[in-house]
């Protein structure tokens, strides 16, 4: 008891930050080229984990409602398929009729590829659509379109899947640390 007592408060301060870490912000590693002109494979990448809501730590139960995903974000989810944690743009959101045409998307009938930096030397991946994004759901992609798992694979994301929304990159490899806008 007498050690409890001595240590108590380090032992409070290290369970805030975990509550912290896993309610606020965190980071994450990009682990493949799928969003090559805009991440490259192992940058670091800050996450705000508020930016859709603020969760009980270690739940998906959300105390606050936060902005709704928008088409462009960055985002970081756990693949409905899998569960693999991966990082995309939304391409389309709930209520969207989208299209991919040879890598390009089209929201609505109208271009809505303006905030990716595409890459498509390896072509586009395959054609979707036209189809309607139930509401709820998200459409992402990566930015590499023909070397990307994405929801012409696996479907759509259901917005509770979202963990966080990408913010910046901190570190790149070969060129250290850095504090880019994504």
């Amino acid at each position: 008891m007498r050690w409890l007592r001595q240590n108590l408060g380090f032992i409070l301060f290290m369970l805030g930050m975990l509550a912290a870490r896993s309610s606020f912000a965190d980071h994450y590693v990009v682990p493949s080229g799928s969003m090559e002109r805009t991440l490259f494979p192992g940058d670091r990448v800050v996450v705000d984990k508020r930016a859709y809501g603020l969760r009980v730590p270690f739940t998906l139960a959300k105390l606050t409602r936060g902005d709704a995903p928008a088409r462009g974000d960055v985002v970081v989810f756990d693949a409905p398929d899998d569960g693999t944690r991966l990082i995309k743009r939304i391409v389309a959101i709930g209520g969207d009729v989208l299209e991919v045409r040879a890598g390009h998307v089209f929201i609505n009938g109208v271009p809505g590829d303006a905030k990716a930096a595409l890459d498509l030397r390896l072509g586009g991946g395959p054609d979707v659509g036209p189809l309607r994004v139930p509401a709820g759901d998200v459409f992402v992609m990566g930015d590499f379109r023909g070397n990307s798992r994405d929801s012409r694979y696996f479907g759509f994301v259901h917005e509770e899947q979202i963990y966080a929304k990408a913010e910046r990159v901190y570190y790149r490899s070969g060129e250290g640390f850095a504090w880019r806008a994504l």
